[in-house]
């Protein structure tokens, strides 16, 4: 059973995604459309036992390829981003967790660093805009760049 749960989440988070990188990259450099692709990861690739190990293992995944992709699609300036939310209050977090609405804020606001505050879509949602806009450093941050190519 894990092996098929394993293989399903890698299929859904990673093969997914990287599908959806991959066309909606090719249509916008055939287009010469300059904008951005934004991928939802988590703070579970970065904290190992934070998740469920098959649901850590496919997002740990999704930041390399986050990485590798916002170097290969910004040379046709494609931004390629990701966000690494902590637990957000959904249903589907709900039902990973076994818990309803209410308790599920309580534990995840009990869990979070920033108090008073209850994660929500409408947070990633905002995150998602700002990522969106040109003033962001176009991957700078995660590229290799020789000393000689920024002379």
């Amino acid at each position: 059973m894990y092996m098929e749960e394993f293989d399903n989440t890698i299929l859904t988070n990673v093969q997914g995604v990287a599908s959806t990188i991959k066309h909606a990259g090719r249509a916008m450099v055939e287009r010469k459309i300059c904008s951005s692709i934004i991928c939802t990861a988590t703070v579970a690739a970065a904290l190992g036992g934070s998740a469920p190990r098959t649901y850590t293992t496919s997002k740990h995944a999704l930041v390399g390829m986050v990485q590798s992709t916002c170097s290969e699609l910004g040379a046709h300036g494609i931004m390629v981003n990701r966000i690494s939310p902590f637990k957000v209050t959904t249903p589907l977090a709900c039902d990973a967790y076994n818990l309803d609405l209410d308790r599920m804020e309580v534990v995840t606001c009990a869990a979070a660093n920033l108090k008073g505050t209850v994660l929500k879509p409408a947070h990633i949602v905002e995150v998602a805009l700002f990522l969106a806009l040109d003033e962001v450093d176009g991957g700078f941050t995660v590229v290799s760049q020789s000393y000689s190519t920024i002379q």
